[in-house]
């Protein structure tokens, strides 16, 4: 792993999602992605990877309604493993369980996508090394290409433990209802920059990485905000190096008329489309 989601970068750190049947969609996050259970309680599963840090938080609403179409909203948050071979090891996994998936080349990295039970999208992947990406001034050379699955499946014969103790959130990507108004709010808001334009999306990072946060309006310009009770995105944790840089961020969200609500340790705020969102430091 590298420096991008450690401090002094600003990186997405956890996140909430909204199920329709918490024991039903443990069962495939315990056994189709590989992740363990941290806490349970009624109505709500906190999952780790190392036992100890909070990667994952599923919630089951009263009265949870399905995921519902041309809303804004979670596109996919990605889970980023630390080397080829554990994408090499998962993927053999998922070939072997039949669960049905999609794969792409990025040029950044290799990835593998899937939805869980609910519609919620995940994408799996590993980075390249950043010496081989390609920048042209700020912005980060990005494509889908094919993936080379055989040369991935030749890196590693070992056997599937579940995810990597070293496994974290590496980025999410949002619906948004307005591109420009959702770009603003990211990069004047909350300070993050510009990396890549790809039709209909933007994608943005801080400390040089190829995006901790993607956003697109791929459900349509105006997509409206889900019911609070429907299966997708509850919040996200967005991670800043001290209480300076948040304090920081928060007098620019006001200035910007964005909601700020301070709790005892983070900081809730929602970008315009509604994708609530919690600073932590």
């Amino acid at each position: 792993m590298e420096h991008f989601h450690r401090k002094p970068t600003v990186f997405v750190g956890m996140v909430n999602i909204k199920v329709k049947n918490l024991d039903y969609s443990l069962n495939f996050y315990q056994n189709i992605i590989g992740l363990q259970v941290l806490e349970k309680s009624d109505g709500k599963a906190v999952l780790t990877t190392d036992g100890e840090t909070p990667l994952l938080i599923l919630e089951q609403p009263e009265n949870v309604t399905a995921k519902e179409g041309r809303t804004s909203g979670l596109y996919h948050f990605a889970i980023l493993l630390p080397t080829r071979a554990d994408l090499s090891v998962f993927l053999r996994h998922l070939i072997q369980t039949g669960y049905p998936l999609g794969a792409a080349d990025h040029y950044v990295s290799e990835a593998l996508y899937l939805n869980d039970p609910d519609g919620n999208g995940i994408e799996v992947y590993r980075d390249r090394p950043s010496s081989e990406w390609t920048w042209n001034n700020s912005l980060v050379d990005m494509a889908t290409e094919q993936l080379d699955a055989q040369g991935i499946l030749g890196e590693s014969d070992a056997e599937w433990r579940g995810l990597p103790a070293g496994t974290i959130m590496g980025h999410i990507h949002l619906h948004v209802g307005d591109l420009q108004k959702a770009e603003e709010f990211y990069t004047k808001g909350l300070g993050f920059n510009v990396v890549s334009y790809y039709p209909q999306a933007v994608f943005l990072s801080t400390g040089g990485y190829h995006h901790h946060i993607a956003i697109n309006t791929w459900q349509g310009t105006g997509a409206k905000q889900p019911a609070e009770n429907s299966v997708g995105l509850n919040w996200y944790t967005i991670v800043y190096p001290d209480v300076e840089s948040r304090e920081a961020v928060v007098k620019n969200l006001q200035q910007h008329g964005a909601s700020v609500q301070v709790e005892a340790d983070y900081v809730v705020t929602s970008d315009p489309s509604g994708n609530r969102i919690r600073l932590l430091v």
